[in-house]
């Protein structure tokens, strides 16, 4: 996980309509990263829809929401389409972002190893600062937690 005022890696990624977004363009806002494992898995689904619902919240806060992971950019799409997100979802396939994000790590599951996203939130201020890092996230109650730090 990046420490609490270093600068926020920057990044490229198409968001589920092709477009490319950059860090940079969210210069001037506070942006809301998360990174998540899955699109349209029990956990993930209730992490992104919790976002959804507080959508209003975070933006009276000048808070930006986007979701990252691995998926597709149609991945993200059916997603977004199925739920009515209404937030950037970016796909980073190649993992660089992940990577310069230090979300891609080795993860235990039933005694199993293997290299995934552990599901990680950061905020990031106005200036691309790092203000707020979480790698400790409980999906459904994400959203809440994040609003109540915002305050």
């Amino acid at each position: 996980m990046l420490e609490i005022g270093t600068k926020a890696p920057d990044f490229a990624l198409p968001d589920q309509n092709g477009t490319v977004h950059t860090l940079e363009e969210y210069r001037g806002r506070k942006l809301l990263l998360y990174f998540y494992p899955k699109d349209n898995t029990s956990g993930c689904t209730k992490q992104a829809q919790g976002y959804s619902e507080r959508l209003s919240a975070f933006a009276e806060k000048g808070v930006e929401i986007v979701g990252i992971n691995r998926d597709t950019a149609a991945s993200h799409k059916r997603f977004d389409d199925k739920f009515g997100l209404g937030f950037t979802l970016l796909s980073d396939p190649e993992k660089e972002t992940l990577m310069a994000y230090d979300v891609w790590k080795e993860k235990k599951n039933y005694g199993k190893v293997s290299m995934g996203i552990v599901r990680t939130t950061y905020v990031i201020d106005e200036n691309g600062e790092i203000l707020f890092a979480n790698d400790k996230v409980k999906a459904a109650e994400d959203p809440e937690k994040m609003l109540g730090i915002l305050e």
